[in-house]
């Protein structure tokens, strides 16, 4: 590695986010790196200041709502490469930059033939924050494809490689939004691709599209070109109307809960977790508590998605977060159900 530069010749100050988060909210942060390669990376966190400097690492920003401006160091992960490391007559091992837009990668995926993840088409973020997660759609998640991962831990500035085990996937979840929360930085992710790919078409909603298309014996492009499809259909573009995806998580409730609830509200759609608890969709609470596609001042929900919380040009961060209230308490009031953030919100 080379000789590392100091934090100052590093860093930018008082620098504008709002390029940074697709809700399009104003905010600054007090200072702001944007890290290249895993040297830059290492350099810059061997430097004491830097880390204890109310570190925030930052990649796509499509889940994330700055509350205020940023009294800290803002790491944006930049990372960008693509490299085949392994190949065999079936699969193609992808290394890919931790920077790297998910979406781009899957389609890149799939113009070279190679599939897996092309029901993952359309997902904001970058690749490196696909792991923690464990992103998933119609069918298919992250941990389906994932080989191995390579991480940078913050505190000691050295690389480390986790395998599908050691990261714990779950529903939505790993070890980095656990046990290891904050404490890596995700600067290179192995994916292994099949070369010779059979498109998973069991989600009901791509099927429906295929039939209406008349297509009997589609390709990872077509699956790929359905989920575009579905996905635009449901939820805004971040480029043309600012949003954070789904602003709420699912709301998981107790049988007992949900059985009477049922019995006050026989639409009331539900998901079973195990044998104590279900899963409520929260766009259908919202809908039904009348919030769906209402404007707000300069926000409001997409008229499609009332999970979504859209930006409608100018708003500010206090006025998402008093709509959010505002919904919450709705909910709260109908169904005696807490709402609880999914987007991370940035104090």
């Amino acid at each position: 590695m080379s000789q590392p530069h100091s934090l100052d010749e590093m860093l930018q100050h008082d620098v504008e986010l709002r390029p940074f988060n697709t809700l399009n909210i104003a905010a600054r942060a007090r200072s702001f790196v944007s890290v290249r390669t895993v040297d830059q990376l290492r350099q810059l966190l061997q430097q004491e200041a830097a880390r204890s400097d109310n570190l925030l690492v930052l990649g796509g920003g499509s889940n994330i709502l700055f509350a205020g401006d940023y009294d800290g160091l803002v790491l944006h992960m930049a990372i960008k490469s693509k490299r085949v490391i392994r190949e065999t007559e079936e699969h193609v091992w992808l290394e890919t930059g931790g920077g790297e837009n998910w979406h781009q990668t899957v389609r890149y995926a799939v113009d070279q033939g190679w599939g897996g993840i092309e029901n993952l088409s359309l997902i904001p973020g970058t690749v490196g924050a696909a792991p923690i997660q464990n992103i998933g759609a119609y069918g298919v998640e992250l941990a389906d494809v994932f080989e191995k991962l390579e991480a940078v831990e913050i505190s000691s500035a050295e690389v480390h490689s986790f395998d599908r085990k050691q990261c714990r996937f779950g529903y939505r979840d790993s070890i980095f939004k656990g046990a290891l929360k904050g404490q890596y930085v995700i600067s290179k992710v192995v994916l292994r691709l099949d070369k010779q790919p059979r498109p998973n078409t069991s989600y009901g909603a791509i099927q429906s599209e295929l039939d209406q298309r008349d297509i009997e014996h589609p390709t990872i492009r077509d699956v790929s070109d359905m989920v575009i499809d579905i996905r635009n259909s449901k939820l805004p573009n971040p480029e043309t109307l600012g949003n954070a995806g789904s602003f709420f998580k699912n709301p998981v409730i107790d049988n007992e809960k949900f059985d009477r609830l049922k019995a006050s509200f026989p639409g009331m759609p539900g998901y079973p977790i195990d044998d104590q608890t279900t899963k409520v969709p929260a766009g259908w609470l919202i809908e039904e508590t009348g919030w769906k596609g209402k404007v707000v001042g300069n926000t409001g929900t997409y008229r499609q998605q009332a999970l979504v919380i859209v930006n409608h040009g100018g708003a500010t961060a206090d006025e998402i977060l008093d709509l959010a209230r505002e919904i919450q308490h709705s909910v709260r009031e109908q169904f005696d159900i807490d709402l609880v953030p999914e987007v991370n919100i940035i104090d």
